[in-house]
């Protein structure tokens, strides 16, 4: 599929789900910039940080609500649907299953009713198996729902699942992209490598367990769904990583960008778990969810890299250097606040 005049793109309406969150925010802004003109769903009790002062058509609405979803996509040719529930702990683990499956299959059915050209959905490489390898992961490496360590890693095989269902039984034109760690600005919340951000440049992350990542620039994510939208296969998952890093290494970049000392204590995991169960017993009080979680733990188990070559081959995505990202955290984080 091939991009139509500037005209042409003006006249294209896109619906962006989740805008008022991380990723979905990044997305909202890309799509805008690329000249469609862009509406957000968002929930009336969302917090407006990430749409404010921005040129959207904002429609009120919940992933729960079939008819909101159909006056949302009315006169809507493409769809991103980026909203999920991304937590690593909760006090009902199936409530992030349910809504993530629910939600998502909600739009899909919406997105069919209005008859749209074409869906991007954000998935997630928690989708793919991980196992004992330290060899970076493509899409080659599809997880079981059995498979997988807590809700939310859960939740978003069976999205998924149910995504590719639909695309090959019922003719829903989606894409899948799978978004590995995402950094960088407006990240509200945060998510749960925002806090490690924030923890860590307050001077309160004095050791970490042996694990690494695959970070990426929030921007570059964004990138890659207009990418997808334009030049993805129907029913094709692309993963859109960018650089696989130590959480030693992570840590250590972000002491020397604040000025702090950087933390040279890898904890063993075993004696952390009674502290993760304790976190998450203070937590069903506080509502807040802990920074330690037991599912944190048994994930830290393995390294999470990730290969981004498909999309490179058939998108055309790039990633630029994740200190980039890492920079722009921290400069967003501490001006709105975060840091003090």
């Amino acid at each position: 599929m091939t991009r139509g005049s500037a005209a042409a793109v003006d006249a294209d309406r896109v619906l962006v789900t989740g805008a008022s969150g991380f990723v979905g925010a990044a997305v909202a802004r890309a799509v805008r910039r690329a000249g469609y003109r862009t509406r957000v769903l968002v929930r009336p009790t969302s917090a407006s940080t990430n749409i404010a002062g921005q040129d959207f058509d904002v429609a009120l609405g919940d992933l729960r609500d079939p008819a909101s979803l159909d006056a949302a996509l009315r006169g809507v040719r493409f769809v991103f649907h980026v909203a999920a529930d991304y937590r690593l702990w909760a006090a009902d683990p199936e409530e992030i299953v349910r809504a993530n499956r629910e939600g998502t299959g909600n739009i899909m059915e919406a997105a069919l009713r209005a008859g749209v050209e074409r869906v991007v959905y954000t998935s997630s490489v928690a989708t793919l198996r991980v196992g004992d390898t330290v060899v970076p992961v493509d899409e080659s490496r599809p997880a079981t729902a059995e498979q997988t360590i807590g809700a939310y890693k859960r939740s978003k095989v069976v999205a998924e699942r149910l995504v590719e269902t639909m695309v090959a039984e019922r003719g829903l034109p989606a894409v899948i992209v799978n978004p590995s760690t995402p950094i960088g600005p407006r990240d509200v919340r945060p998510t749960p490598t925002g806090r490690i951000i924030v923890e860590a440049a307050r001077g309160r992350m004095p050791a970490f367990v042996d694990t690494g990542l695959n970070f990426v620039h929030v921007d570059d994510v964004a990138e890659g769904h207009l990418l997808a939208l334009t030049r993805g296969q129907l029913g094709r998952r692309y993963i859109l990583g960018g650089e696989d890093v130590m959480l030693g290494t992570l840590l250590a970049e972000i002491a020397a960008r604040t000025g702090r000392r950087a933390p040279t204590v890898r904890l063993p995991r075993a004696p952390l778990y009674p502290l993760a169960a304790l976190a998450e017993f203070g937590a069903r009080f506080t509502g807040k969810e802990p920074l330690l979680t037991r599912d944190a733990l048994r994930m830290s188990r393995y390294r999470m890299f990730f290969d981004s070559s498909r999309a490179k081959l058939e998108l055309g995505y790039r990633a630029r250097p994740y200190v980039e990202g890492l920079q722009d955290a921290l400069d967003w984080f501490d001006v709105n606040g975060y840091l003090r």
